[in-house]
């Protein structure tokens, strides 16, 4: 199994276009210390012929160029790209299917929930039905595609932002988030973009991985709140913060895995600092963080 991380940030990327906190000043001066990142999403492969997206975000464009085993190879049109695999009907993970609208035969997996949202934004009818399969997907259900296996699971979660409306129910565990088991010839990988809390199930259903991809958003949970960015929370956002006695790093703390890798991560996020103490505490504690163009094999 290959995986290449296209996108490591969370909406915006990093630095977002209309950010200066105090780690985007840092981009936007050159500074060393920090990478700038584009939205997050992963292309996996096992052959390294024919890839699956995980995610597609407003940036796939330019992770497509950035990314040589996603070039066309043979004819006047082709993509490597067979399929693409949506953990929810979030913008910066559906917006970049606009990019694959140029005629190419691909399939699209997700819930009904995420195909119900898709198709009730007219916009996305460019993705011409004739050549892009929807697919369903159903929690539970293994999905085979050539040399993988893919195991959509239910995480805590919310509905997406654009559909927000009064009370927003926070955490609760619908398709309208997954997370995915990633499994090929005995390793598994598991990729959780989103997560509003850790459940003794989903603890269980990480144990062994070989390799974690999990929400990094931010890192603590008011940090978007105490730069004046916004007045959510990461947990009114449907993320849980990396610090905190609720937090990932000590919600996954004890847990048996290979390697464990923060992404989706916030432009706000301190831990995007090298050197920084927040990112020292990330990689004591035996995380590392995305970036883009990162790949693994398995």
């Amino acid at each position: 199994m290959r995986i290449i991380v296209l996108g490591s940030a969370a909406g915006g990327g990093f630095p977002q276009w209309n950010c200066r906190c105090p780690v985007c000043r840092l981009a936007w001066a050159g500074d060393k210390r920090v990478t700038p990142r584009t939205q997050s999403g992963l292309a996996v492969s096992a052959d390294g012929e024919r890839w699956i997206l995980l995610n597609a975000s407003p940036d796939l464009r330019q992770q497509i160029l950035a990314t040589p085993a996603l070039h066309p190879k043979t004819g006047l049109r082709h993509s490597p790209i067979a399929a693409v695999i949506l953990t929810n009907g979030e913008l910066d993970h559906i917006a970049g299917l606009l990019t694959l609208r140029e005629r190419q035969a691909f399939r699209l997996y997700a819930t009904e929930t995420t195909h119900a949202s898709v198709r009730s934004n007219d916009l996305f009818r460019a993705l011409d039905e004739k050549l892009v399969e929807r697919c369903p997907m159903q929690p539970g259900e293994p999905l085979d595609l050539p040399g993988l296996r893919f195991v959509p699971f239910v995480v805590p979660g919310k509905v997406p932002l654009y559909q927000e409306s009064g009370d927003v129910a926070l955490g609760e565990e619908t398709e309208h988030v997954l997370g995915l088991e990633i499994i090929a010839d005995g390793q598994r990988c598991l990729y959780v973009p989103n997560c509003a809390r850790i459940t003794p199930e989903l603890r269980e259903r990480l144990a062994g991985a070989d390799l974690l991809f999990f929400d990094g958003t931010t890192f603590t949970d008011d940090e978007m709140v105490r730069h004046g960015l916004s007045p959510k929370t990461a947990a009114r956002m449907g993320h849980l913060a990396m610090d905190g006695p609720d937090g990932s790093i000590a919600g996954l703390a004890g847990l048996p895995l290979g390697r464990r890798v923060f992404l989706h991560l916030n432009n706000s996020n301190p831990a995007l600092v090298e050197g920084s103490a927040e990112r020292l505490q990330v990689a004591a504690a035996g995380w590392e963080l995305a970036h883009d163009g990162m790949e693994f094999t398995l």
